[in-house]
């Protein structure tokens, strides 16, 4: 999924919630009311990364340039939303990111005397520890709108995954990602469960690369996550936070 893509998820975001304006029964009246509530949440990923050339770039023999590919992925994540008051509340939504980044290289090549490009398949699953604060718009019927921003700490399980030969070179990423992060979305408040699409821009702030003696690596001053993800959050209403799931084993 591309920027274009995202745009468009949030114009029909917009559409929805002027066709909300309608006056319609209300569900879930004392949602609010409730302080905890807890679910879960599914979504797809686009995960990339910003690259800086290093000092080092123009001196280098045979790397003549890198840039990264982003390729799809999916997470999965528990939700746990704490609501502060009406219009504010505190979100942490646990769970784990599947994701790869291709790294393509031109390399030039002394023995064909000529340069090729080498492509590093790199896949990442990260242990994913968001904390967001969330400000909430007024509820016309169904229907509310959101911003939400905060910190995350990602984990990178693959990260000391063994190489195989067919793979070398390649380089490793550090496991540990402290990034910020921003997004909006749309609740949508059903007869027994809150539904939400939400979109959130995820970019890091430390070097993602784990540096080596390779030119792969010494071509590279700073790496950063860059990931865009789109996510649906199943949130519960009763006072246990369990109506979601208590629906679901009824289905």
């Amino acid at each position: 999924m591309n920027i274009k893509h995202y745009i468009l998820l949030i114009l029909i975001l917009f559409a929805l919630s002027t066709n909300a304006q309608k006056q319609v029964p209300k569900n879930l009246k004392k949602y609010d009311v409730v302080k905890l509530h807890f679910g879960m949440a599914l979504g797809f990923n686009r995960t990339d990364g910003v690259i800086y050339n290093s000092d080092k770039f123009f001196g280098l023999d045979s790397v003549y340039s890198v840039e990264t590919q982003a390729v799809p992925g999916f997470n999965i994540n528990i939700v746990v939303n704490y609501n502060l008051n009406k219009y504010w509340g505190i979100r942490f939504l646990p769970g784990l990111n599947f994701g790869q980044r291709d790294l393509h290289y031109i390399v030039y090549d002394p023995v064909e005397e000529k340069p090729f490009e080498k492509v590093m398949q790199i896949e990442s699953t990260y242990l994913d520890f968001p904390l967001f604060l969330q400000l909430k718009s007024e509820r016309i019927n169904n229907f509310r709108a959101y911003i939400v921003g905060g910190l995350s700490y990602k984990y990178d399980l693959s990260s000391q995954k063994k190489i195989k030969e067919d793979e070398k070179p390649k380089i490793r990423f550090n496991p540990h990602i402290l990034n910020y992060e921003i997004g909006l979305g749309t609740d949508f408040f059903l007869q027994y469960f809150k539904f939400a699409i939400e979109v959130r821009y995820i970019r890091g702030v430390n070097n993602m690369i784990k540096y080596d003696a390779s030119q792969y690596t010494q071509s590279i001053a700073k790496m950063e996550n860059q990931m865009f993800f789109v996510t649906f959050l199943f949130e519960g209403s009763d006072t246990d936070g369990l109506a979601f799931f208590k629906w679901f084993k009824r289905k």
